[in-house]
């Protein structure tokens, strides 16, 4: 056994929730796991899943007597629930979360926090396209990794105790700035989920070509589009409205770079575009070379969730 917390509360039991509840079972890191979820019929379906050591009727229900409680709700859900919980935290415990956007979760989190309790907000860079409890995985979170973002007066104890939790489920543990994290975020995963609905809206729009040809000629860079285009679309909406500034700067960057590309495809300037591809293809390789994806055919991505 490697326990790190006695109690772990998962508020929200979606992918990463479950996925959590997994990952720690498997490497026996907390004595017992507690579990809310606003919808009765989720924590009916995590009762009958067996996710959870015990599916609380309440976030606070869920929080008392806790260590740890992570928000693993939409961004835009967690001030409320951070407030209705709060009463029930105890002296000591670590309130952390899992949200895709950190500035705006610290700023709606943060004043609901009693003293003596600590706030780590978190984010793990690991998840899927499927949603609910159903869809997690123990190895959801193994060689990915989970960025902690402190702040600056928090307690160091608390903060290795996380980093052991998340170390502890398989993931690469690294510390970032709030505003910083927000912007490499919006450059690695917000603006690109962005640009995968815009083209999967446009193919729908396209009224000369079908939606059968769509389905049916889809190659491997459309099918990736839809794969990232079918995620949550709650958590998506939220991210774009919490993480705002920093979205809009990375697209209004991207325009720049697409017009280019449409002048040089305009222009018939081939040796552009190869320089262009050339440069961009050392960021693939660079991921593949840090472990981060394969370049097997399917791109890793056979991993099926947890019946």
């Amino acid at each position: 056994m490697n326990k790190v917390y006695d109690r772990v509360a998962l508020i929200g039991l979606g992918l990463i929730a479950s996925s959590m509840f997994w990952a720690i079972k498997r490497a026996g890191l907390a004595g017992e796991v507690t579990g809310y979820a606003r919808s009765q019929e989720t924590r009916d379906t995590a009762r009958r899943i067996g996710l959870c050591d015990r599916v609380c009727d309440s976030a606070s229900e869920a929080t008392e007597g806790a260590d740890l409680v992570v928000l693993c709700v939409p961004v835009g859900a967690m001030g409320e629930v951070a407030a209705d919980l709060a009463p029930a935290l105890k002296p000591g415990a670590t309130v952390s979360d899992v949200g895709s956007v950190k500035r705006a979760v610290i700023d709606a989190v943060a004043p609901h926090i009693p003293a003596g309790v600590h706030f780590i907000p978190a984010h793990p860079l690991a998840g899927t396209e499927h949603s609910g409890p159903e869809s997690g995985f123990e190895s959801l979170f193994d060689n990915r990794w989970c960025l902690l973002v402190p702040d600056k007066g928090a307690d160091e104890q608390a903060i290795a105790a996380l980093q052991k939790l998340w170390q502890g489920m398989g993931s690469n543990v690294d510390r970032m700035d709030p505003d910083h994290h927000d912007l490499v975020l919006a450059v690695t995963s917000h603006a690109p989920h962005l640009i995968a609905y815009t083209m999967v809206g446009v193919a729908d729009d396209l009224s000369r070509v079908t939606d059968s040809e769509v389905i049916q000629y889809s190659a491997a860079g459309f099918r990736d589009f839809t794969r990232i285009a079918a995620s949550d679309p709650t958590m998506w909406r939220d991210v774009f409205l919490a993480n705002k500034d920093a979205t809009l700067e990375i697209l209004g960057r991207f325009t720049e770079e697409l017009f280019a590309l449409q002048r040089a495809i305009r222009r018939g300037d081939g040796a552009h575009l190869h320089d262009y591809f050339t440069r961009t293809r050392q960021i693939r390789r660079g991921i593949i070379e840090a472990g981060q994806d394969t370049d097997a055919p399917d791109f890793g991505r056979g991993q099926t969730p947890k019946d």
